[in-house]
C-alpha cells in the first residue's frame, strides 16, 4: 500500500495540538514558538504532495479508501485533485502565519493554540474528502474551534458574533445532513445499499425535481458558509470581533469551505439543477459584489470595510463558478487562493495597528505614513493586490471570472466589472484618509514601525502575491485538468454546451 500521505496531512496538525496540549505549565515561553516551529510540518508534507502532483491529470491522486462501517459504506475515503490542491497549500501556509501573529495573545494560551491547530485539520479534512459523510464530520470540525476563537479571544461583543455565526453554520449545515441522508437513500434504492462515496453517487440517476431539492440544500448550506448574498450578515461581526488571527483564518480559508463545497458537490452531483439556477445564483453573485463594495466604501471601521470587502470578493468567485465556462471555474478556483492571501495580508495589517492603537476608526488615524512607511508600504502593496492591479495576484482571478462570466452572462459581467472600480475607490480613500497628509491625532505621532516579527508574518505573504501575478501558469496548468472534467461530466448529462471563444488561456498565463 502506498504511504497514506493525505492522512499524514490531515492528522498531523491534530498531533501537533496533543503535544502543546501536554506541555507543562513551566514551558509556557516555548508554546507559542514550538507550535508555530511545528506548524511548518504540514507545509513540507503539502510541498511534497505539490510536487509529485500530477498536473496533467484531471482526477483525485493520492487516494486512500478504507472502509470504516461496511453496511453503510462509509469510508476513510480521500484524495486530491487541482481544485483542492491549492486549497491545501494555501492552507497550511497560513496557520503558521497566524500563529505567529498571535504571539499577543496571554490568556489561555494553550487552548487558543489548540484551537488553532484542530481548525487547521478540519479545513484540510473537507478539502480531501470524497466521502460525504466524512466531508460533513470535518466540515462540523471546523465550527468548534472558530466559536470558541471568536467567542473566548474576540473583542466587546465577541459573544453575539460568536452566537450568530454559530445559529448560521449549524443552520445551514443541517440542511447539508439531511440532503447527504437523502443522497444515501437514493444510493440504497437504485443499488441495493447506502452509500456516502462521491464516485458512487455521480452514478445516481436523479430526477430533475429530485436535484432541485438536493441542490437547494446543499447550496443553501454552502452559500452561508461563502457567504452569499442575502445570507451574509453574520460575517461582518464575525469578521470585526474575532482576534486576528481569526480573521486571517476566516477570510483566508473558512470562507473557501462554501465555494468549494458549490464547486466540488452541487455542479458535479447536480448538474442538470446547476444548469437551471445558475442563472439565479450568479444574479445573487453580482448583487453581493456590488453590494459589498459599497458598503464597504462608507464603513467608518477599517476592519469592517475589508469584512465587506470579502462579501464583494467572494461573489467574483461564486460568478465565476456559475457562469460554468473553463475560464470561470479557472478564475473561480484561483481567486479562492488570492482572495486569501491579499484579504489575510489586509487583516494581518489591521491588527498591527490595532495592537498599536487600540482603535479600528479610519478618522483616528491620518498621516501616519510619516511615522510607519515601511507598514504604509506593506497596505498600499496589498490593497493594490486586492483592486486587482495587474502584475500583482488579484488580477488573473478577476479577469479569468469576469471572461468566463462574459460567455455566459455579458450583461452580469458587465455589471460585474464595476465592483473592481468599486474596490479602487474603498481601500484607495481608506489608505488616503488613514496615511497621507499630516498626522491629525498627536496619539499618532509616536507609533512605531514594524518590527522583525511582523516584517517576517507579512513577507511570504507578499511573496506569492507577486509570484501568482507575475507567473500563474502552474497554479493555472494544475487546476484546468479539474475543472474540464467537471465541465465534461455536466455536458454528457444535460443539453448543456461550454460556451468558448478562441484560446484565452494563454492570454492569461494558462495552458499551452
Amino acid at each position: 500500500m502506498d504511504f497514506p500521505v493525505i492522512a499524514l496531512l490531515v492528522l498531523l496538525p491534530a498531533g501537533i495540538a496533543v503535544v502543546v496540549a501536554a506541555l507543562p505549565q513551566r514551558s509556557r515561553a516555548l508554546w507559542f514558538p514550538l507550535a508555530i516551529a511545528l506548524s511548518t510540518l504540514p507545509i513540507a508534507v503539502a510541498g511534497y504532495i505539490l510536487w509529485e502532483f500530477d498536473a496533467s491529470d484531471g482526477g483525485f491522486q493520492f487516494t486512500q479508501d478504507i472502509s470504516w462501517f461496511g453496511p453503510w459504506d462509509i469510508a476513510w475515503n480521500v484524495g486530491i485533485d487541482g481544485i483542492s490542491l491549492l486549497l491545501i497549500v494555501l492552507t497550511t501556509i497560513l496557520f503558521p502565519i497566524s500563529l505567529a501573529a498571535s504571539m499577543n495573545i496571554t490568556e489561555r494560551v494553550k487552548l487558543y493554540i489548540v484551537s488553532l491547530l484542530i481548525l487547521e485539520t478540519g479545513l484540510l479534512g473537507v478539502f480531501v474528502s470524497l466521502d460525504l459523510l466524512l466531508f460533513f464530520v470535518f466540515f462540523e470540525i471546523v465550527l468548534v474551534p472558530m466559536y470558541f476563537l471568536i467567542g473566548l479571544w474576540g473583542s466587546s461583543n465577541r459573544v453575539y458574533a460568536a452566537v450568530k455565526f454559530f445559529l448560521y453554520t449549524a443552520f445551514g449545515s443541517a440542511l447539508l445532513l439531511a440532503g447527504i441522508i437523502g443522497l444515501a437513500v437514493t444510493a440504497r434504492d437504485q443499488l441495493g445499499g447506502f452509500s456516502f462515496d462521491f464516485n458512487t453517487l455521480l452514478t445516481l440517476e436523479i430526477s430533475s425535481t429530485a436535484q432541485l431539492w438536493f441542490f437547494g440544500a446543499f447550496a443553501i448550506a454552502f452559500a452561508i458558509k461563502v457567504p452569499l448574498f442575502p445570507l451574509h450578515t453574520w460575517l461582518p461581526d464575525a469578521h470585526t470581533e474575532a482576534p486576528t488571527a481569526g480573521s486571517v483564518l476566516l477570510a483566508g480559508v473558512l470562507l473557501k469551505l462554501g465555494t468549494y463545497g458549490l464547486l466540488r458537490f452541487n455542479l458535479t452531483l447536480f448538474p442538470e439543477a446547476s444548469v437551471r439556477l445558475a442563472p439565479w445564483l450568479a444574479t445573487l453573485a453580482v448583487i453581493g459584489i456590488i453590494y459589498g463594495a459599497a458598503v464597504a466604501i462608507v464603513q467608518p471601521d477599517v476592519k469592517r470595510l475589508v469584512a465587506y470587502s470579502s462579501v464583494s470578493h467572494l461573489g467574483f468567485i461564486v460568478l465565476g463558478i456559475f457562469a460554468m465556462t473553463t475560464q470561470g471555474l479557472q478564475g473561480g478556483v484561483i481567486q479562492m487562493v488570492n482572495h486569501g492571501l491579499t484579504t489575510g495580508a489586509l487583516f494581518l495589517l489591521v491588527g498591527m495597528i490595532y495592537e498599536r492603537r487600540h482603535t479600528r476608526l479610519i478618522s483616528d488615524y491620518g498621516g501616519i505614513a510619516r511615522v510607519m512607511p515601511i507598514y504604509a508600504g506593506f497596505f498600499l502593496f496589498t490593497a493594490f493586490a486586492s483592486i486587482g492591479l495587474p502584475g500583482l495576484n488579484g488580477f488573473i482571478g478577476e479577469f479569468k471570472v469576469l471572461l468566463g462570466a462574459y460567455l455566459r452572462f455579458p450583461v452580469l459581467a458587465i455589471i460585474a466589472a464595476l465592483g473592481v472600480v468599486l474596490a479602487a475607490i474603498y481601500l484607495l480613500w481608506a489608505y488616503e484618509r488613514m496615511f497621507t497628509g499630516p498626522i491629525t491625532k498627536e496619539e499618532n505621532e509616536g507609533l512605531r514601525d514594524l518590527n522583525g516579527r511582523e516584517i517576517a508574518v507579512l513577507v511570504p505573504l507578499a511573496v506569492l502575491i507577486v509570484f501568482l501575478g507575475i507567473y500563474p501558469k502552474p497554479a493555472l496548468d494544475r487546476i484546468e485538468p479539474a475543472v474540464d472534467r467537471i465541465l465534461e461530466r455536466i455536458e454528457a448529462v444535460t443539453d448543456y454546451e461550454v460556451p468558448e471563444f478562441g484560446n484565452t488561456s494563454d492570454i492569461a498565463g494558462g495552458g499551452e
